[in-house]
């Protein structure tokens, strides 16, 4: 041990200054306009830059948050993307070893007897004086095949094997980001359902009591039999509505109870979709898109391009010599019980030096693949870029509208409502004919499901412009912290 410790710290200092053939990282041109745009479509920035906050402060209900918490608790593709980290952690350790000497201890013990025909052979004239009886113990420690970085191709591909681990962690939190926008879809199609199935029933009650009215009227001599059987379509079509939205309803609680991986209590379900409680408007304003590139989709594109940069560097130091060293030292003795005591020292070291000559090409292809795959990660890193700037252009453009469409069709709601009771009531007082009562139900009634589809959508749109500009995870990570460099 005393030999082979100033032999490590002096080939420790020697690899302190290996060549490093990998190409110097510059993060690609951002493919991207710096501003979000900005138009009649989309909504106008106001107040001062804001950093995302978590979901946790974004979200207040106090029923959604415990969904979401189930969620993150039990939803089995996160519980995949967590143990991709563990097992890309793992791989990067293993790639790590690589850069050091790997120590081993050895010992060994030999018996043997040779006869003494063999060994008197040729000895004339010897006196036989029995067989030759053997012991030989050893116990060493050495180094076995290390090889020296010097070109920086292990340093490499273990740079290579941590963007990977970083890309893998950056999964896991575009995941969460995914899993969060997905819980509170599905909880807002059960708001939705609610809201739609309360209004089939109202309509249903509404259409029965005119039913009933029509029916009356026509035993009376005052009504047709025409009026009754458009009455009638209105019951009818209230009834198809209520049985298929209460499929629809549990249909959407299956869907929300799959994505939180357990069972939604009733208790936490959301009664309809327009309610305050479910999300809030506040969104950062005035946010360059560079703070795009904070996205942990884009953090993992930008990984797996800095990888295939590394992986460049190692095809290009296997056209260099490689240079392995073994070496061991120990102790020999012919008895066991003096094998630490009198025993003779014994050491051996072995570099081996490998300079590929011909290899038909292995080495070109190798370098020109990991060349290619660099190209590759590069138009994947640009694409990440501009899909996530479409993503918030988009629900930038939604934003800049959603409000006017809902104040318009509750207006149109409200005339629809207003419409029915004039009909209705020039109907009873026989001023007008059933039909255009029939009419105003069905605008009324289509107006009001329209309303609850206008008023999700805007709810949806806070959510996916939220989560489009990477917010979703439990805190802002470093990464949102800082607009990307």
């Amino acid at each position: 041990m005393k030999r082979l410790a100033p032999f490590a710290l002096a080939a420790a200092a020697f690899l302190a200054g290996c060549i490093d053939l990998a190409p110097a990282y510059h993060r690609p041109a951002q493919p991207t306009p710096a501003q979000f745009p900005t138009g009649p479509a989309y909504a106008p920035a106001s107040g001062q830059p804001q950093g995302l906050v978590g979901w946790r402060d974004f979200f207040f209900d106090p029923k959604l948050k415990s969904v979401i918490e189930e969620a993150l608790a039990n939803n089995r593709d996160l519980r995949v993307a967590v143990a991709n980290i563990a097992a890309a952690r793992a791989q990067y350790v293993v790639q790590r070893s690589d850069l050091f000497p790997k120590f081993n201890a050895t010992a060994s013990a030999v018996y043997g007897q040779t006869p003494y025909s063999v060994l008197s052979a040729g000895a004339a004239g010897t006196t036989p004086k029995g067989d030759y009886n053997e012991r030989l113990y050893n116990a060493n420690v050495g180094v076995s095949a290390w090889q020296l970085d010097l070109f920086g191709k292990q340093r490499d591909l273990t740079r290579a094997s941590f963007e990977q681990y970083i890309a893998t962690r950056a999964a896991r939190d575009a995941a969460q980001i995914s899993l969060v926008q997905q819980v509170v879809a599905d909880y807002l199609a059960v708001g939705e359902d609610r809201a739609l199935l309360a209004i089939a029933r109202e309509t249903l009650k509404s259409g029965g009591e005119s039913l009933a009215l029509t029916q009356a009227r026509f035993k009376g001599g005052i009504a047709s039999e025409l009026d009754v059987s458009q009455a009638e379509t209105i019951v009818d079509q209230a009834k198809f509505d209520e049985a298929r939205l209460t499929t629809q309803l549990a249909q959407d609680r299956n869907a929300l109870e799959l994505v939180v991986g357990a069972p939604v209590p009733e208790s936490l379900l959301p009664t309809d979709v327009d309610s305050p409680e479910v999300v809030i408007s506040r969104l950062p304003a005035d946010l360059p898109s560079s703070a795009l590139l904070a996205r942990p989709d884009v953090v993992e594109a930008e990984a797996q391009l800095k990888s295939a940069n590394a992986n460049i560097g190692a095809a290009r130091a296997a056209f260099f010599p490689d240079i392995s060293l073994t070496a061991s030292g120990g102790v020999t003795s012919l008895a066991l019980k003096s094998l630490f005591k009198s025993a003779a020292e014994t050491w051996s070291f072995a570099p081996t030096v490998t300079q590929p000559i011909f290899d038909a090409g292995q080495n070109i292809g190798n370098l020109r693949y990991a060349k290619a795959e660099r190209e590759a990660s590069v138009a994947q890193y640009e694409k990440a870029v501009q899909t996530a700037f479409r993503e918030v252009a988009d629900a930038l453009a939604d934003r800049g509208t959603v409000e006017d469409r809902v104040a318009a069709q509750r207006a149109l709601v409200a005339a629809d409502a207003l419409a029915l009771k004039l009909s209705t009531a020039r109907y009873e007082r026989g001023a007008d004919t059933y039909l255009n009562v029939l009419i105003s139900q069905r605008s009324y009634f289509a107006a009001q499901e329209v309303l609850v589809a206008v008023e999700l959508a805007k709810a949806d749109n806070l959510v996916t412009l939220y989560t489009a500009l990477g917010g979703g995870l439990d805190a802002p990570t470093p990464a949102q912290q800082a607009i990307a460099r």
